[in-house]
């Protein structure tokens, strides 16, 4: 017989709105010491929806390192959506591996610079219903490009911010990332709707990772909730 698996642990008491915001408030001072996510890297050098898009693309279920150098060699063989479909598959392919997927990242930057040349005039939408019309492109991508692209309110769900935010703090409780987001559109301070992403994957790539917090070197360490962070042992540099 097949055993159930056990529950998380989570906090037993919601997080308040107001909680929420005073531990985003402390990442957002501990974040203008640590180096931002390879997206916000991408949109700070070329200021470009474009751009932001295509490094979202490759980014996905791919280490920031990773991205960041694929990026660099495809961006100066295709920095726009005409350059990028005139580029041969191989090539393309080639300047992209070692992303995770990268035949089927090549064939939707692909698809996505034609649709972008169709009905577009070769420039990036910035509406959301856009976006997600685009090949490949679900609801991360797309709220991805549109606060990092565009600057627009938006709420990007990384597999972090849906860790955190359910698991970590409790301020949630879903089952999926696109019912984390929805719960935030319901909940969340607008002032959090951009920067609430960034401040989490920072956090919950270097510090709340999910195996093997870094609890003793956390800076919220105080008024975390999580009643696993007490046996988690600081990591020894």
């Amino acid at each position: 017989m097949v055993q159930p698996r056990p529950q998380a642990l989570r906090p037993e008491r919601p997080m308040t709105v107001r909680t929420l915001s005073r531990l985003l408030s402390a990442l957002r001072a501990w974040r203008a010491e640590v180096e931002e996510p390879v997206v916000g890297r991408i949109r700070e050098e070329h200021r470009d929806p474009y751009a932001v898009l295509v490094g979202t693309v490759l980014s996905l279920r791919t280490r920031d390192v990773v991205t960041e150098q694929a990026f660099d060699r495809l961006w100066p063989l295709a920095s726009s959506p005409a350059a990028m479909l005139d580029l041969p598959p191989p090539l393309l392919e080639a300047a992209i591996r070692p992303v995770g997927f990268y035949k089927t990242k090549a064939r939707a930057l692909h698809a996505i610079a034609a649709l972008l040349l169709e009905k577009h005039g070769g420039g990036v939408p910035d509406e959301l219903d856009e976006l997600l019309a685009l090949p490949g492109v679900g609801r991360k991508t797309a709220n991805l490009v549109l606060t990092e692209g565009f600057g627009k309110p938006g709420i990007c769900v990384d597999t972090h911010v849906h860790r955190i935010l359910n698991y970590r703090w409790g301020f949630v409780a879903t089952k999926t990332p696109e019912e984390t987001e929805m719960a935030l559109r319901q909940n969340l301070p607008k002032r959090w709707w951009i920067p609430v992403n960034g401040l989490l994957v920072a956090f919950g790539q270097r510090i709340c990772r999910p195996v093997g917090p870094r609890c003793g070197e956390c800076p919220l360490r105080g008024p975390c909730p999580y009643p696993g962070k007490k046996g988690a042992r600081a990591s020894r540099k």
